[in-house]
């Protein structure tokens, strides 16, 4: 099958390449020639095919000889996704099918789902977990929107899919209960707008578990802190507790793994400054929360701590900054 990828950047070069080792064909489309051209190195060869422009794309995909032609969007939320969703639904008919896999803001969404509709084109949303690690590991992926639309692409999302792998499925699952793509790392989650909603309230936990994390490392260090009595100071290897910890431990996790990673490389993470972004998604759990009536102390406390770290920060903002590097490699600012 054929596919149309828009933004070939962290995650987007790293979608198409794994498409291709599963076998594929991507027409690829990035306004910066040097990425293209790093992700056509990695695509299985004769797999990739690049465009210049978003009409070139959807000629191309025209010639496949697929049923639908499918256009996957992989850009920033916001503005430039929301321009690029309609510059390329001008360009497809009846039956064709849109698929944003950014952090796009759920009830934008549904809008869009409905807008596109009209013009008998089906809109899906991917919430896509993976991060930079995504082509060997596989994307974890929520995605929503016509069922029928859904159903098309299972081939494309089941290839990106980490499969089962080492997890032992829930024993309490039970034969023919739940969707059994879950336990292969996708799920359809409803109709549209449900799988950014779900990635995006997957985002808040993270913030919550980061937060904890780096809590805790800060504890630890500051444990030989000239405030505490002579006589009760530890100077602890938190590199090896990480490590430790890493190994039959309940709070073992891809995040400590990389907390682990990073401490290894530099004890004191010097080269992270504490700045700590929000990138949008928990904000938008914290407003869902709100409007549900549900608690959410911990997401909101952990979203309040990445606004203080941009006034001033502490070995524990070092430790959240270190982990957005590792799983998505995200950079400081400036």
């Amino acid at each position: 099958m054929y596919i149309g990828i828009i933004g070939l950047g962290r995650m987007g070069g790293n979608i198409a390449a794994r498409l291709t080792r599963h076998g594929h064909d991507v027409v690829l489309l990035d306004r910066t020639p040097k990425t293209y051209h790093e992700t056509v190195a990695k695509c299985a060869e004769g797999k990739a095919h690049g465009v210049n422009t978003v009409e070139e794309m959807a000629q191309a995909l025209s010639k496949s000889g697929d049923a639908h032609r499918v256009i996957w969007i992989m850009l920033p939320a916001g503005e430039i996704t929301e321009d690029m969703v309609h510059k390329v639904a001008g360009l497809l008919g009846k039956g064709d099918i849109v698929i944003d896999g950014g952090n796009t803001y759920y009830k934008d969404d549904i809008r869009r789902a409905k807008e596109l509709a009209e013009r008998g084109i089906s809109y899906i949303d991917v919430g896509t977990s993976g991060g930079v690690w995504g082509l060997e590991r596989g994307y974890c992926l929520m995605y929503g929107g016509e069922k029928e639309a859904a159903d098309y692409i299972d081939p494309f999302l089941k290839a990106l899919a980490p499969g089962v792998g080492n997890v032992v499925p829930s024993p309490n699952r039970g034969e023919g209960k739940h969707d059994s793509r879950a336990e292969q790392g996708y799920l359809y989650c409803g109709p549209a707008g449900s799988g950014h909603f779900v990635k995006m309230v997957h985002n808040g936990i993270e913030y919550g578990i980061m937060q904890a994390f780096a809590e805790g490392f800060d504890v630890l260090k500051s444990k030989n802190s000239e405030k505490v009595a002579e006589d009760q100071r530890f100077d602890l290897n938190l590199a090896d507790i990480a490590e430790l910890w890493r190994r039959g431990s309940v709070v073992s996790s891809w995040l400590l793994d990389l907390t682990a990673s990073a401490l290894a490389k530099s004890g004191d993470l010097g080269e992270f400054s504490g700045q700590v972004q929000d990138s949008g998604e928990g904000r938008w759990t914290i407003e869902a929360a709100i409007e549900e009536d549900v608690p959410a102390p911990v997401m909101t406390a952990a979203l309040f701590t990445r606004f203080r770290s941009r006034t001033g920060n502490n070995f524990g903002e070092k430790v959240l900054s270190a982990m957005r590097f590792g799983f998505g490699g995200h950079v400081e600012p400036k």
